[in-house]
Order: C-alpha cells, then sequence, then structure tokens
C-alpha cells in the first residue's frame, strides 16, 4: 500500500467521536476547520458528511475551478468543503464576506498546518470559525486489544492498516519523505528536506526530554534561533508536541522549559529504525517511546486544547507527567512502563504540592488497582472516549 492508496472499504473505520464533535461545532459556527497531519484521515472524515460541494486544492481541476474563488463560490449554497486550504491562504478573507452576506453558505475547510491556518483564518474569521484536531487513529477506533500495534505504528491510518510490520515501516519512510520533500516546501519552508530530516531523527533521541535549545543547537552546530525556527515548523506541522510546564508558587524550584514530544509514535520508530515490538523492547528509548504514546491516547481522551495541558517538575525529582484542571479541580496523570507501578515520594509529594484530586498511573498491565487515597493505576487499553472522572 502506497501513500496515494485509497484505504479499502472494509478498512474504513467508524469515527463517531470526530463526527458527534464537527456535528456541534458545524451547527454553532459558519466555519469549521479540521486540522491535523498529512494522511490522518481528514478527507475520509470529510467525505462522511454530506457535502453539497467539495473541492480538493490538491486536484489541478479543483484548484483551476477557484482560481477565481468569488466567482465560484459566490453562486452556492449548502456545506461547501475545501480541502487542503492551506494552498490558498488568500480564501480566508473571502470566506467571511461570503458567509456574512450568503446565510445559506457553510463552509468546512481542511488544512496540514496547524500553527500559520489559526492565525490566518483567526485574523479573517474570528467570531465565525471552529477549530477540530484530528490527530490519527484513537485507541477506541482500533479497539483496545490493539493497543501494541498502536504504539509501534503509529495513528496514521495507512500505517496501521498495512498487512505486516515490514510494509508498516516502509510505508511510515515513504510518508517522512513525502512531508519533507513535497509537502514542508509547499508551505513556502526552504530547508533542504536532508537537513531537516537529519534534525528531525536528532529529535527523536530527544522524546520526552526537557527541551533545551541551546544544547540542540550545540548538537545540530546551528544557532538557537535556528532550531526554535525547526521546532515550530514541526510543531506546526503537527509532527512534535511541546509541553509546557505549570508554574505554582509553591516555594520549590520548578522546571520552566517545555518537554518534547514526537506526536505519532509510529514516526518516532521510523526515525528510531525500530521495525518491531521485539526491538522497540530492547531500545534504549523504550520508556520514553511508551510515556510519549500513552500521554497522546490519554490527552485525546481528556479533550483538551494543547495549551490546556501540562506537565509539573521540581528540580529535586518529583514530577506528574500530565497536568490539566477540570470542574475547578486539579488531576493528573504518571505513565510508568512497568508490571505493578507502586506508590513513589514522587506521586506523594505531586498530591500535596498540586493538590490534585486524583493521579491516575497509566501502565500497560491489565487491571486498575488504588495505591493511596487520590491515587489509582490505570490500565491504558481501559481509557476510553472521554475522560472519566471519579
Amino acid at each position: 500500500m502506497f501513500l496515494g492508496d485509497p484505504i479499502p472499504d472494509l478498512m474504513l473505520i467508524d469515527r463517531p467521536t470526530d463526527k458527534a464533535a464537527l456535528d456541534r461545532l458545524m451547527a454553532a459556527f459558519p466555519v469549521t476547520a479540521i486540522l491535523g497531519p498529512r494522511q490522518s484521515g481528514k478527507t475520509t472524515l470529510a467525505r462522511e458528511i454530506a457535502a453539497d460541494h467539495f473541492f480538493d486544492l490538491e486536484n489541478p481541476r479543483d484548484a483551476a475551478m477557484l482560481a477565481e474563488p468569488q466567482l465560484a463560490l459566490e453562486p452556492l449554497s449548502g456545506l461547501i468543503v475545501i480541502d487542503e486550504i492551506q494552498r490558498a491562504p488568500g480564501l480566508f478573507t473571502l470566506l467571511r464576506y461570503l458567509v456574512d452576506t450568503h446565510r445559506g453558505q457553510r463552509y468546512l475547510i481542511l488544512g496540514s498546518a496547524s500553527r500559520d491556518l489559526i492565525r490566518q483564518s483567526s485574523e479573517s474569521l474570528a467570531g465565525r470559525i471552529a477549530y477540530h484536531e484530528l490527530g490519527g487513529l484513537r485507541l477506541t477506533d482500533v479497539g483496545a486489544a490493539a493497543w501494541r500495534e498502536l504504539w509501534l505504528r503509529g495513528g496514521l491510518p495507512r500505517a496501521f492498516i498495512a498487512a505486516t510490520d515490514d510494509q508498516s515501516h516502509l510505508w511510515r519512510e515513504q510518508y517522512v519523505a513525502t512531508f519533507l520533500e513535497r509537502d514542508i516546501p509547499q508551505l513556502g519552508i526552504g530547508i533542504p528536506a536532508a537537513t531537516l530530516r537529519r534534525f528531525w531523527t536528532m529529535l527523536s533521541h530527544y522524546h520526552g526530554q526537557i527541551l533545551n535549545y541551546a544544547e540542540l543547537a550545540r548538537s545540530f552546530g546551528i544557532s538557537d534561533t535556528t532550531v526554535r525556527r525547526y521546532v515550530e515548523i514541526l510543531e506546526g506541522t503537527f509532527m512534535v508536541r511541546l509541553l509546557q510546564p505549570w508554574h505554582v508558587n509553591i516555594g520549590k524550584r520548578l522546571v520552566k522549559r517545555p518537554k518534547l514530544y514526537l506526536r505519532d509514535s509510529g514516526i518516532l520508530h521510523t526515525l528510531l529504525a525500530t521495525r518491531s515490538l521485539r526491538e522497540l523492547s530492547a531500545h534504549n528509548k523504550l520508556g520514553a517511546s511508551w510515556e510519549g504514546f500513552a500521554l497522546e491516547v490519554a490527552a485525546r481522551a481528556i479533550g483538551k486544547r494543547p495549551e490546556e495541558l501540562a506537565f509539573w517538575a521540581t528540580h529535586t525529582g518529583a514530577e506528574v507527567d500530565l497536568f490539566w484542571q477540570e470542574h475547578g479541580r486539579h488531576w493528573g496523570i504518571e505513565v510508568k512502563y512497568a508490571d505493578a507501578p507502586k506508590l513513589t515520594r514522587s506521586m506523594a509529594v505531586a498530591l500535596d504540592d498540586l493538590g490534585l484530586d486524583h493521579l491516575w498511573v497509566v501502565y500497560p498491565g491489565d487491571r486498575a488497582y488504588p495505591l493511596a487515597e487520590k491515587v489509582s493505576t490505570l490500565p491504558l487499553s481501559r481509557i476510553g472516549e472521554s475522560w472519566s472522572y471519579p
């Protein structure tokens, strides 16, 4: 199966969570944007929604039809889908005029570059647009029993459904090459593909670590400013997550730099040249890989925007891998790759310092059990579509 091949009908995975979220947004806003990495299923999801008109800006015919966008769009009514809208950022100003003057029009737009798309669209469509991020397959999409395959192969649909691990690895290699050689230049970024590939590979070895721009700059032989630019590019195209630290004034020395994760575990394993679970189990990034994968699964179930999630750590070693607020209360997750996690001093300190109402310890086992008051283990396989609060 190659990059451009359609996903077989039998492999199309029903995604009720995303459909329901889109329905709510589309009922409240005249423009809804689906954002996510390339090949994450945005177009497949959009085609499952009853659209009156569909334009794909990677299709030369559709791109030609929108060469004069006002002439093409103004006579239309109903739901209009525009795929790969990052190719025509000038459309945002026109969409504002159209949705303000043509009440019978609604738009569903799809794009693969979050930071620039959000900036450009929010400037032109303030109060008129809502965003839904699609990050590949969820654990609930593939079934809890398939979490090991999802961990190894990642959530990009074609990588997950490949017939063998080797075919999945080959597809992901092609995906990385295509992303660097075609997608990045199309965003107007003039960095040689080989340079960004080496940098991205270097980042894979920093996965799960506190981000130190100066150290990365020394390792790669470039300036701090260039490192920041490269990281911003990968973050803005959904390849990297920067998890920000949570600051509270508790009289302790806190870590104040973000942690860096590669968002898709399959892409991480490709850059680490790891093709199978057996190879992964012997790799020195095993624990970091598990941490990043579990955090992505949990973050999507929690349903918070990236800026609403954080980690917490002190320079003396106490930490919480994921922290957030909900219902006016504080919650935390610690990730452990262990058969039977136990309560640690770090957990006790975090409970007290952060005032956590509950701390879950996510691990690869199959049994949930209490570790202390307000602390319990949670098998990754039991994380559902939405987070369950005690």
